[in-house]
């Protein structure tokens, strides 16, 4: 490879300022140097069999990455979702345009704002994080997901769904990988089964509106217009052609 080729890089701010990673990663210095997207990259997207998988942007992401000791398993999900909206506007720029009931929507992504993480919630530099519900009483731990936790959540109800067809468990599923303790049990058994047939809903409610509330992530609402005249904030749909506005699946 020729020397004098290179490619432009940008270093990107970490909702989690790096945080709640270990001292030694690369990511506690709380920014990730990203390359420009090149025609490399363009194939990853492309790849019909990332694609058929769902793999296709987490290899885009992995390849843009620069320091490749950084551990992509371990990036938390606000910060997977900060890197992908700067890959986006540092490879097509800030303007995304995407469909909601049949209508079409631009959004600025240069206007998207990171929701960083409240350093005083942090306790000797652990991803666990104290809650109380209302109602119950009933003490626990929560964690802040990685990319990880996501793709073991996605492998256990798609497995679920495999036994049966109608099976619904991501809700669930998702409380069950986010939780670490409840009333000082830290045993998956445990944990699943106060999820499973303890958990008010109105409670399951709470927590997820706590934690996103809490959690270190991008803010990626937008509002759109009903027929009816209302707004509605919805999240910015991220797929295949966010990255290649031109691609057609």
């Amino acid at each position: 490879m020729d020397s004098n080729f290179k490619v432009p890089t940008e270093s990107v701010e970490l909702p989690s300022k790096g945080l709640l990673y270990l001292a030694d990663s690369p990511l506690s210095s709380g920014k990730i140097e990203m390359k420009y997207m090149t025609a490399r990259e363009e194939d990853i997207l492309s790849n019909i069999n990332f694609i058929r998988k769902g793999t296709a942007i987490d290899k885009l992401m992995q390849s843009l990455i620069v320091d490749k000791k950084i551990d992509y398993k371990q990036l938390l999900v606000g910060d997977k979702n900060a890197i992908m909206v700067a890959a986006r506007i540092l490879s097509y720029g800030q303007e995304y345009t995407f469909t909601f009931n049949e209508q079409q929507y631009t959004v600025d992504l240069s206007t998207v704002e990171n929701t960083y993480i409240d350093e005083n919630l942090i306790k000797d530099g652990k991803n666990e994080f104290p809650f109380t519900f209302s109602k119950s009483g009933n003490d626990i731990t929560f964690k802040f997901l990685t990319h990880e936790d996501e793709a073991s959540i996605d492998r256990e109800v798609e497995g679920r769904k495999k036994i049966n067809k109608d099976s619904n468990t991501a809700g669930s599923t998702r409380l069950k990988y986010l939780i670490t303790s409840i009333n000082g049990q830290t045993d998956s058994k445990s944990i699943r089964d106060f999820v499973d047939n303890y958990l008010l809903a109105s409670e399951a409610r709470e927590l997820r509106l706590h934690y996103q509330t809490v959690a270190p992530d991008i803010d990626l609402k937008f509002n759109v217009e009903n027929d009816d005249g209302s707004e509605e904030a919805i999240d910015v749909p991220i797929g295949i052609n966010f990255f290649w506005p031109d691609l057609r699946i």
